[in-house]
């Protein structure tokens, strides 16, 4: 009976094995960008310099992406820029090379993955948004910034228009200002042509008995 529960058990091993995530060993062509995820538009975790070494964790099958784990850090990194010695040669980490170099193909979730390796950066706060993809993000991104624009444009034509509308006021209570004091001076100069002239305002003759008065 006991080896009986020895075969089940090493029967089971045996089926799990293909599931259990292997990791590959690979070096880096040149200094790149690990990605918090498999496109150039996510946020860059960290540069992994030119023939560092980094574990390979899994690649995707419908394009050429590697998570890759480098100095205890986890992030994506494109297989035209990592290689992995096949066959006592390096090769470029391609899909013909994953199950040869024993690299499990995965998939990436932005829920699954930012939670276990990106909960202290500062771009997890925007998971919500980033879970859609990245073009969705910056589409988004760019969207607000329009609004932003926008409104922003719009407060400085309000603005605008205060100012001119102050200023046309201004103007307006100048012109009136300068209206009322012309139309005074006017009606002043009508209330002296009107006045009857003094006598003394003219030249006494001689003998005139007017300049008596």
């Amino acid at each position: 009976m006991k080896n009986l529960f020895v075969k089940i058990a090493a029967v089971g091993l045996l089926m799990l094995a293909p599931a259990i995530a292997q990791a590959a060993e690979g070096y880096s062509t040149a200094n790149v960008n690990m990605r918090a995820g498999p496109s150039t538009r996510y946020p860059a975790v960290a540069v992994i310099p030119a023939g560092s070494s980094v574990e390979i964790r899994g690649c995707l099958s419908e394009v050429n992406w590697c998570d890759v784990e480098f100095y205890g850090g986890r992030g994506w990194v494109s297989g035209q820029y990592v290689q992995a010695l096949y066959q006592q040669r390096r090769v470029y980490v391609g899909p013909q090379y994953y199950r040869p170099l024993g690299i499990p193909m995965i998939r990436f979730s932005v829920d699954n993955y930012w939670d276990r390796y990106y909960r202290n950066r500062d771009f997890y706060r925007d998971r919500d948004r980033w879970s859609r993809g990245p073009d969705y993000y910056y589409r988004d991104r760019d969207n607000r910034d329009r609004d932003r624009n926008w409104r922003e444009r719009d407060g400085d034509r309000d603005g605008r228009d205060r100012d001119r509308d102050w200023r046309d006021d201004n103007q307006r209570d100048d012109r009136q200002r300068d209206d009322r004091q012309r139309g005074e001076r006017q009606r002043d100069d009508r209330r002296g042509d009107d006045r009857t002239p003094d006598r003394r305002d003219f030249d006494c003759r001689p003998g005139d008995p007017s300049c008596d008065e």
